[in-house]
């Protein structure tokens, strides 16, 4: 949905406002995409995988056991960061308690096909279980 003039304005007036305020912060945020950074570690991360498991394997076959626990740290650092970074690299949405998935309607009965897409916490989905039957 478009902004309209009024709304242009005002965000225009923000931004300068910001720029003259903090310079460094509003050059920070007015980079293109900010996915940019966590692409990069998620690359990285897999690299790093990717290098400590030849290293670790290479630890094997030449029997050198710092080797393959240098490999192991080194896949094990690249694994991690590479998960960490995997939701905001790619632009995995997440879907919070309050929202409703897959679009179906809390009043509804029976299971639909978005069991998987809604990752309530059990508190939660025992709670609106509880005041469905309630309501009815």
């Amino acid at each position: 949905m478009p902004l309209s003039e009024h709304e242009q304005r005002l965000l225009e007036q923000i931004e300068r406002a910001l720029v003259d305020d903090d310079p460094k912060f509003a050059s920070s945020v007015r980079t293109g995409d900010r996915r940019s950074k966590a692409r990069r570690k998620l690359q990285l991360g897999f690299l790093l995988f990717v290098v400590g498991m030849a290293a670790l394997i290479g630890g094997a076959v030449i029997p050198s056991v710092p080797l393959g626990v240098l490999g192991f740290l080194v896949a094990f650092g690249g694994l991690a960061l590479a998960v960490l970074n995997y939701r905001s690299g790619t632009g995995v949405v997440e879907v919070g308690p309050g929202a409703p998935a897959g679009g179906s309607a809390p009043g509804r009965g029976g299971r639909g096909g978005s069991s998987r897409a809604r990752r309530q916490p059990l508190k939660s989905r025992l709670e609106e279980r509880f005041r469905r039957r309630y309501d009815q």
